[in-house]
């Protein structure tokens, strides 16, 4: 839901820390995989209760995951660096709710286990409407840049790192936001699926 303005807010910096990086010979395959290690590293530090560390570096790997974008396009955009990209995003995004449930398994376990199935539905919703998207030749208004057809919905990636965030700095409450947002992602995935069968049908 808020993509749209934190992209818009963010991307002056973003393409002038682009070009330097661009100058320098970085390409976008090098960040989204650095930004990936970034984030499995973020993990582990909050597995192991480094929460405001963890939270420090889950904030490089998405600036990673907003530049290799913008180093892409100021070069030649591959669909094998759209495909790394979203891949291992994905993953990035289900290490963090495992890596509370390791912190502490007995408090954690249940309220991350709900979290990551409503991963799964916003991840599997939002893959399948790219796929039958891009099989009938629609584009993406709200996301032309994309590599794919990219489905907003109220649950997205600015959503979710500011919920991350919150759990970083307020673990004690982990509980309360991984039910809350595990919630918000359901109503993401039902208007997912509305859209889906009524652009499909």
């Amino acid at each position: 839901m808020l993509d749209r303005a934190a992209t818009a807010l963010l991307k002056p910096f973003v393409n002038r820390l682009a070009k330097v990086l661009q100058r320098y010979g970085v390409c976008a395959n090098q960040i989204t995989i650095a930004g990936f290690l970034i984030g499995l590293s973020a993990a582990l530090l909050i597995a192991n209760g480094a929460y405001l560390t963890g939270a420090s570096a889950i904030f490089i790997s998405r600036l990673c995951d907003a530049l290799d974008g913008a180093v892409a396009r100021l070069t030649h955009p591959t669909d094998r660096g759209g495909f790394l990209d979203i891949a291992l995003d994905f993953l990035f995004y289900a290490s963090i709710p495992l890596a509370f449930a390791l912190s502490d398994p007995a408090r954690n376990a249940l309220p991350a286990a709900v979290l990551l199935a409503a991963f799964v539905g916003t991840g599997s919703s939002f893959l399948a409407f790219a796929v039958i998207a891009t099989k009938r030749g629609m584009t993406s208004v709200a996301y032309p840049e994309k590599s794919f057809y990219f489905l907003g919905g109220l649950t997205e990636a600015t959503e979710t790192l500011a919920v991350f965030a919150a759990m970083c700095f307020w673990p004690a409450y982990f509980i309360e936001l991984a039910y809350v947002f595990a919630l918000l992602c359901g109503v993401t995935v039902i208007t997912r699926l509305w859209w889906g069968w009524r652009a499909f049908s």
